[in-house]
């Protein structure tokens, strides 16, 4: 059992691609993004910019993610469909 990490669905649309991931729920937003930004735009060969602009999404609602909350604190959960711009 994995009670520390989420099994959630990454959406990158300019790839045109979606990932399943599992992220910490001990981390920050921001670090995630961080990390995820490192790893699509690795996997697509730097076509995926990776930069300080790109934010996390709701894939539901389109609500942004706020930065500097926790995933856990967030209403990220197994099976959420997140939205990496």
């Amino acid at each position: 059992m994995m009670n520390n990490k989420v099994l959630v669905e990454v959406v990158v649309p300019v790839l045109e691609e979606s990932y399943d991931v599992f992220i910490p729920v001990n981390k920050k937003i921001g670090n995630i993004i961080v990390l995820l930004s490192k790893a699509v735009s690795d996997l697509s060969s730097g076509y995926f910019k990776n930069d300080d602009t790109n934010c996390l999404y709701n894939g539901i609602t389109g609500d942004v993610y706020p930065m500097d909350v926790l995933v856990r604190n967030s209403d990220i959960r197994n099976g959420s469909k997140i939205i990496l711009m």
